[in-house]
């Protein structure tokens, strides 16, 4: 593997990005439902901006589904300024269905490792654990939203502040792989 000296403004640049991405994870990390009810009201603003374009794109082309196309634009918008005007409440909707996912993924979890004959008695016993620990945190999350929220806002600041790490770190090294460049083209 070859490696290439990256142009200094590209250095500047990554670890200037880096050191906004860790002082937002911070951020988010000290307040992690804030961090939380940001992202849900940026795919707010996200789902607004497509509830526009079908309607646009359905008024401006002519098929048969034109009225549905517009229907669903206008049902796109209203559910994109409720999650906008009112983000608490759309997190602890979007919370609420992680909580029930991850409780039918901890009982698939223990459904496996009961009838699952073919394993060592340790993984069976590792899978029942980790379907009884996804029960317990999904009732957590069900039981006390805003629990789930925290946390959930309190894993993508960790991920945040990593990611700016690494970023400035690549910024700090200024070197990058022939490979890298090649997956550019």
């Amino acid at each position: 593997m070859s490696f290439l000296k990256s142009p200094n403004w590209l250095c500047a640049i990554q670890i200037g990005f880096g050191i906004i991405i860790v002082i937002l994870s911070i951020f988010v990390i000290l307040n992690p439902i804030v961090g939380f009810l940001s992202i849900i009201w940026l795919l707010g603003i996200l789902l607004f901006i497509i509830g526009i374009e079908i309607i646009v794109s359905h008024i401006v082309t002519p098929h048969r589904s034109r009225f549905a196309g517009i229907a669903l634009g206008i049902a796109i918008l209203v559910l994109a300024l409720i999650s906008m005007i009112f983000p608490l409440i759309a997190s602890i909707i979007v919370i609420s269905l992680f909580g029930i996912a991850l409780l039918f993924s901890g009982a698939s979890r223990i459904i496996h490792g009961i009838n699952d004959k073919t394993n060592k008695n340790w993984k069976r016993a590792f899978s029942i654990a980790v379907g009884v620990f996804s029960i317990i945190l999904a009732s957590m999350i069900l039981i006390f939203p805003v629990f789930g929220i925290a946390f959930a806002g309190l894993l993508i600041g960790i991920a945040l502040l990593v990611t700016g790490v690494q970023i400035i770190i690549i910024g700090v090294i200024g070197r990058t792989t022939m490979d890298n460049l090649e997956d550019l083209r």
